[in-house]
């Protein structure tokens, strides 16, 4: 009589125990939001929420890159813009090079300026950002996963945006135009000048079309980055259906244990004490 007695009784405080845990667990719902905490809590949606938590990280390294991307076009943008500006200046300190009432004093502040802007040039081609990464790619354009399979040149070389540029049927550079221009301006020659104006003029008419293929460029990290950002937005959105807590389902669940729990005490407390009497009787 007294094994079975106390073998009721671990029962009856291992039962008690696993509502009070249960009750634990209920109200850390309620107070976090989060029901699903392992996967004994529901088999399935631990699956899903795994998932979905794999796909996430994979998603964050592919915005990791746009951002990177992004940054990287933004520079080549702004650099091939300033480029563009001062090709601009140079035709005009061409063409007023042509004028024949300038003094030598004149010509040697157009030469002046002019090499400025052909060092200028050379170092905007040639710049590197604060971690050493060069604005331009040289010799290929590095390839940035950016999502699945895709891999995207998020910026020209600095072969493709200053090199090949064919002037009367001769491949130059924006370097050799313009140190084509310097020596004209320093001979004074007027056909000369002329010569050099209609290299300078296709220069920057290349560096337009380079201007408008890295819009593009930064166009389509623009799309993609909106995408990845929807895309994410749902990720989160089914992870939070899948662990968030239903709160008037889970404060019922807990309010009906402590209920049970309260009964079951009280019970164990009166069959406890009557055990112990009859033992003692």
């Amino acid at each position: 009589m007294v094994g079975i007695t106390h073998k009721i009784m671990l029962a009856e405080i291992r039962r008690q125990q696993a509502l009070s845990k249960s009750i634990v667990e209920g109200q850390t719902a309620v107070s976090t939001g989060v029901t699903l905490n392992k996967a004994s809590d529901n088999a399935l949606a631990w699956v899903q929420v795994s998932d979905i938590a794999r796909a996430q990280s994979q998603q964050a390294a592919w915005q990791s890159n746009i951002s990177y991307g992004t940054t990287r076009a933004t520079n080549a943008e702004a650099n091939l813009s300033e480029v563009d500006n001062l090709l601009q200046r140079a035709q005009v300190l061409v063409t007023s090079a042509r004028n024949g009432s300038l003094n030598d004093t004149s010509r040697a502040a157009i030469l002046e300026e002019m090499s400025t802007i052909r060092t200028t040039i050379d170092e905007l081609f040639n710049q590197k950002d604060y971690q050493g990464t060069p604005v331009f790619d040289e010799g290929q354009s590095v390839l940035v996963p950016v999502s699945r399979g895709l891999n995207l040149a998020v910026v020209a070389t600095r072969q493709q945006v200053s090199e090949g540029i064919d002037v009367d049927g001769t491949p130059m550079s924006i370097d050799a135009i313009l140190g084509q221009t310097m020596a004209a301006l320093e001979g004074g020659d007027d056909a000369a000048l002329a010569t050099a104006l209609d290299a300078v003029k296709a220069g920057q008419s290349h560096i337009v079309v380079e201007q408008a293929r890295q819009g593009v460029r930064s166009d389509r990290l623009d799309v993609i980055g909106t995408r990845l950002t929807d895309i994410g937005l749902d990720y989160t959105e089914r992870r939070a259906d899948l662990e968030s807590t239903n709160l008037s389902e889970v404060i019922a669940n807990v309010s009906a244990q402590l209920l049970q729990l309260e009964a079951a005490q009280s019970a164990f407390a009166r069959i406890n004490r009557q055990t112990l009497f009859d033992l003692i009787g």
